[in-house]
């Protein structure tokens, strides 16, 4: 590469219109020659307060995303990230790898999904029980479960916060995931997982690794470390995670 900015790696990422947060995430880990181009699929219509409402919010995503990957091709990116996770999930196992080929066969660059990236994590983490916590309503939270259990996991419960729209997900407060974290964990669970790329968690997840004395994995961080990774970059970094520090 001889982009200045990126002489490591430029990392497409698509993001929904209404995301306020995967790009602060990965801008704030800091690391140096990695390079971000955002590609937005517009969302006219953010509201998702019940099942209805997910899946009409699931059909502007696939409706918009073509456009959203044709705009950053143009920035020549080395790889593919997906800055959103809920259709990353969709149909288990066998319905994200085939996400996944459809965006190779339309780009030609490797691919991450926060799904993929965080079965990746837990692996490398050796977790094996976890408890999730998602900002959706049950018809998503269904197919996470159904990813993790299918991907190996025994998932001893999943949490949805049910946010009424796609903004309201970036402003749940500190103090309510905090309540959230605590009613989940457990002796037999292994591992807290969140999932919700605009629920902004990495810092925290941090803080409550240390507390916990466990893994808390904020997707957004684990999407951004299997993006590294895989594309042979092995940098640690400090107030990310263990997984970003420590693998």
């Amino acid at each position: 590469m001889t982009n200045i900015v990126g002489p490591r790696a430029v990392f497409g990422v698509i993001v929904p219109s209404t995301n306020t947060v995967v790009e602060h995430d990965y801008w704030r880990v800091g690391l140096p020659g990695v390079a971000y181009r955002a590609g937005s699929m517009y969302i006219p219509d953010p509201a998702m307060g019940d099942d209805d409402d997910f899946q009409r919010l699931l059909g502007q995503i696939r409706a918009s995303i073509e456009t959203a990957v044709r705009d950053v091709l143009t920035a020549e990116p080395d790889r593919m990230v997906m800055g959103m996770s809920a259709e990353t999930f969709w149909g288990g196992v066998a319905g994200n790898a085939a996400f996944e080929q459809r965006l190779r066969d339309r780009t030609g660059l490797p691919v991450t999904t926060g799904a993929s990236a965080c079965r990746a994590a837990l692996r490398e983490l050796g977790c094996r029980t976890i408890a999730v916590f998602s900002p959706y309503q049950p018809i998503a939270d269904r197919e996470v479960g159904r990813f993790f259990t299918e991907a190996g996991f025994e998932v001893a419960t999943i949490t949805g916060l049910r946010c009424p729209d796609a903004m309201a997900i970036a402003r749940v407060a500190p103090d309510r995931l905090r309540q959230v974290v605590a009613d989940l964990d457990g002796t037999a669970v292994d591992a807290i997982v969140q999932v919700g790329t605009n629920l902004s968690f990495v810092a925290l997840a941090d803080q409550w690794e240390a507390e916990l004395g466990k893994p808390v994995l904020a997707i957004n961080a684990a999407t951004l470390w299997h993006a590294l990774r895989e594309h042979g970059i092995a940098d640690r970094v400090d107030g990310a995670g263990q997984l970003l520090r420590e693998h």
